[in-house]
């Protein structure tokens, strides 16, 4: 069965739909990289939060969240099974949410061993290196225009 790529508000989603979303987030942030932290944030919720995802066969293999920020749009939550990483399914919902974005300026938060993936969309490091859970972080900008 073929990938199909999907995005909606939150508020949108199917409860199953939804559930896998987390799920994946879970077993990726929480489980594989052992960081106990509070992934459902509330931010899911706000209006104007879009969720992308791939799935197949009714499994979300990738997935992304688009927020709405005071100062223009966030990507965040950036997510792929093991099982599905090489891909390219976080590329293309990469390329999906950054078309989303039109014009607006993008922030998001790397993990650094991934800031060179980012710069590829036109993310460029703006900031210091941080931890984050025991995981160094860069925050990276793509300016608006």
């Amino acid at each position: 069965m073929p990938v199909t790529f999907h995005s909606a508000p939150t508020r949108d989603l199917p409860a199953e739909v939804l559930y896998r979303i987390l799920w994946l987030r879970s077993a990726v942030f929480v489980v594989e990289q052992e960081a106990a932290y509070d992934d459902i944030d509330g931010r899911d919720l706000e209006p104007g939060t879009v969720q992308f995802w791939a799935e197949r066969d009714g499994e979300v293999l990738s997935t992304l969240r688009l927020l709405t920020d005071p100062d223009g749009m966030r990507i965040g939550r950036v997510a792929t099974a093991l099982s599905a990483r090489g891909l390219g399914l976080s590329a293309r919902l990469m390329t999906d949410a950054i078309a989303r974005c039109g014009a607006a300026g993008i922030r998001l938060d790397a993990q650094s061993r991934l800031a060179e993936w980012y710069a590829r969309f036109g993310f460029a490091v703006d900031g210091s290196e941080y931890i984050e859970d025991g995981i160094p972080h860069l925050p990276m900008l793509r300016p608006a225009g």
